[in-house]
């Protein structure tokens, strides 16, 4: 049967409006509100739901398929084990991906995210998490991108971009300002508007313009004392408002805290409502319709924003089917591919890296290495066949786990290293890793530090066992590289007593070959720091800690305690390196930080401001005698101090031995630009400005000054 919808020609939106005005009251609501499409206690699954995070019937006689939604960034996630055998490739974690400041692999794993996505039945993605990390010690920062607003927009928005080229949706979430998990239910972010506009929208509105994701999910938090899924000032204001945004804002699942207020203020789906207080957008919003308190054309606009947005990827012109062909071993080597390329060095002390092949005796210590790789957890872990499962946390009363992903270092390191002997060993009784390590020619010790969803890190330490481990066996062997599987920045007290540190993140599918490639040479390190790594918590804007134990992170809770406001006006738009820089402070490892085994010189740093924008230009050289990537770096700053450098454009650019390039960038505008809260508008103040090509944040290896006329932009 031909649906009007089907008529050539027809836009997205005009699409929209042809459903919209043939659906019933009962189809509209049936999309508006939907519980978790995951069995809770006696709770049965939903009929038709494939099992996942949420299930929205379809309606067969317009055409239009059901909504099934999965999480997240870093792959298909199966939480709970809600579909028995299930295999997922799983993506290295999000800190990872930003590391390689590759918009192009962004895409391509977004791709893959979006075809495994497809192939199980999916047409919603709960990914693209473009929080800026504020907080250091966040339990999802592994979810999350950078500190740096530029480099979060523009990764989010290209992996956005490639999830939906696969006729699925994508989220972008936690809108906004959602920079911890202790009592994240009950934690207000409050800075101001041009604070808030400068920094974490900041990454919003550019992860929006580059990838033009579906649908938007604010996070459990309030933000200047309004719930983020009720807040008017982001959803209709700025978000619908000022970005003219199309499409579609749910909630996060349990994060709904009333009827009217939400839906008048922006909200569009109350998203896991068994896990709400009520439901909400049922019977509650419908009353609120028929006293008139919510008018009827919001209803429409609701279901219409939904409708548009699947057009507009072609989820309903391509409905997704079950069918399962993918290609795992072809996914694998993508996964391994990221990896490669995001691992950072962060020490190479007399060039011990890379490791020589042949050496009679390595040992390797810790962290599981011998059955695979560390992943965080939550709603985003993904659990392929074969992964090691260890007790984890509760999470929204399902218990999950502490995941480590089939990707054996090693058993990498054997087949890199042609060495006689590899040998393994837990690294739990120090006397007999003591013992084997004073024989082995080199030890490769495996450091984790598990971060999960529902808590934060206490702290920026290693385990003391940990921290203790490393540095008895450096005294033993100076022949020590110690490989870290973080979910964020940790602190380092050995770091003078250890001559290599490389820092692999969670590294996912591929993350065992990837990381033996960088130690063996196979692979040159091109990875760069997307957090700044500091020398201590008494560095950060915000030492102390939330008290767990003052607080609930459960969503559909009351209250415990009242609201907990957090000053981000402390630190403001400074984020991260920009911090650092305000307070003149040293962190142990600077943003964009790493190194590599080549070698690269800079030259004829050129600059030019015209009406459209400012444009520079110089000459990049791989000194060296190996091919790498290098990580041009450009940051701009007024010469009278108004404000710290900010990263303003960076570009990967790959190189073989003794090729030269000249590299062209534009600068972001509004990186140069302040937000005027009276005017309402982007401000550029006239002035000279330093622009600086850096191999990291507070780096100059090149600059120059220009003058830059004002300038004054809006929406």
């Amino acid at each position: 049967m031909t649906q009007e919808w089907q008529q050539a020609g027809l836009t997205a939106d005009q699409r929209a409006d042809i459903v919209v005005k043939a659906m019933t009251e009962e189809e509209k609501f049936a999309w508006l509100s939907g519980p978790m499409a995951i069995p809770l206690g006696d709770e049965p699954l939903p009929e038709g739901a494939i099992g996942s995070a949420a299930y929205y019937p379809g309606i067969p006689r317009l055409g239009i398929p059901a909504i099934q939604q999965s999480d997240a960034s870093l792959g298909v996630t199966a939480l709970g084990n809600v579909r028995p055998g299930d295999n997922a490739t799983a993506l290295a974690s999000s800190l990872l991906l930003a590391a390689t400041f590759n918009p192009e692999m962004a895409e391509r794993t977004g791709a893959l995210v979006g075809q495994e996505a497809f192939a199980k039945g999916f047409n919603v993605q709960l990914a693209g998490g473009a929080n800026l990390v504020r907080e250091p010690r966040g339990g999802r920062n592994f979810e999350y991108l950078s500190e740096d607003p530029l480099l979060t927009g523009i990764m989010a928005g290209y992996s956005v971009r490639g999830i939906q080229s696969q006729h699925v949706v994508s989220t972008v979430k936690h809108f906004a300002v959602n920079p911890q998990e202790t009592g994240r239910v009950v934690v207000s972010s409050d800075l101001s508007e041009a604070a808030m506009r400068e920094s974490d929208l900041l990454a919003f509105e550019i992860a929006n313009e580059v990838g033009q994701p579906g649908a938007v999910m604010p996070g459990y938090n309030l933000v200047n004392g309004e719930w983020a899924s009720e807040n008017a000032f982001l959803l209709n204001e700025v978000l619908k408002g000022d970005w003219r945004y199309p499409g579609w804002v749910m909630s996060d699942w349990g994060a709904t805290h009333s009827a009217a207020k939400a839906a008048l203020a922006g909200l569009d789906v109350q998203s896991g409502a068994n896990l709400d207080q009520q439901a909400w957008f049922a019977e509650p919003l419908q009353a609120a319709v028929a006293r008139g308190d919510v008018p009827q054309s919001r209803i429409d606009d609701m279901v219409r924003r939904i409708l548009r947005s699947l057009f507009a990827v072609g989820a309903i012109d391509h409905p997704a089917q079950r069918h399962g062909d993918i290609d795992y071993m072809a996914h694998r080597l993508l996964a391994q591919r990221e990896a490669e390329q995001g691992i950072v060095l962060l020490k190479n002390s007399d060039a011990m890296l890379p490791l020589r092949r042949g050496a009679k005796q390595i040992l390797v210590v810790g962290a599981h290495a011998d059955h695979g790789v560390l992943a965080g957890g939550g709603s985003s872990a993904v659990t392929p066949v074969g992964s090691l499962r260890l007790p984890g946390v509760d999470f929204m009363g399902i218990q999950t786990d502490k995941v480590f992903q089939p990707s054996s270092p090693l058993w990498a390191i054997r087949a890199e290293s042609g060495a006689e002997n590899v040998d393994f060993v837990s690294g739990d009784n120090l006397d007999e890793t003591l013992k084997q390590a004073k024989k082995a020619d080199v030890v490769i010790l495996f450091a984790e530090e598990w971060r999960s969803e529902a808590l934060d890190a206490q702290g920026l330490a290693l385990s003391d066992e940990q921290n203790t481990l490393i540095t008895a066996v450096a005294a033993v062997n100076p022949q020590l590289v110690v490989v870290l599987e973080t979910g964020g920045p940790v602190t380092l007290p050995w770091i003078e007593q250890v001559p290599a540190v490389i820092e692999a993140w969670y590294p996912g599918s591929g993350g065992g070959e990837a990381i033996a490639g960088v130690l063996f040479g196979r692979v040159n390190p091109s990875g760069r720091l997307p957090v700044s790594f500091p020398a201590s918590e008494a560095q950060l804007p915000h030492p102390q800690q939330v008290d767990p134990e003052s607080t609930t992170s459960l969503p559909g809770m009351p209250v415990k305690g009242g609201i907990i406001h957090i000053d981000y006006q402390v630190e403001g738009s400074d984020v991260g390196y920009r911090w650092f820089a305000r307070t003149g402070q040293t962190p142990l490892f600077p943003f964009g930080f790493g190194l590599s085994y080549t070698t690269f010189t800079r030259a004829d740093l050129q600059a030019t401001a015209e009406q459209e924008g400012v444009q520079v230009s110089f000459t990049l050289t791989n000194s060296g005698a190996r091919a790498g990537a290098e990580v041009a770096q450009m940051y701009i700053s007024p010469t009278d101090g108004r404000f710290v450098p900010r990263l303003a454009a960076f570009q990967r650019v790959e190189l073989q031995p003794g090729e030269c390039r000249q590299v062209v960038l534009t600068l972001e505008p509004r990186v140069i630009a302040c937000w005027d809260d009276q005017q309402q508008a982007w401000v550029i103040d006239a002035g000279r400005y330093d622009v600086v090509l850096g191999q990291h944040a507070g780096d100059v290896s090149l600059s120059v000054q220009i003058d830059i006329a004002a300038r004054r932009f809006g929406y």
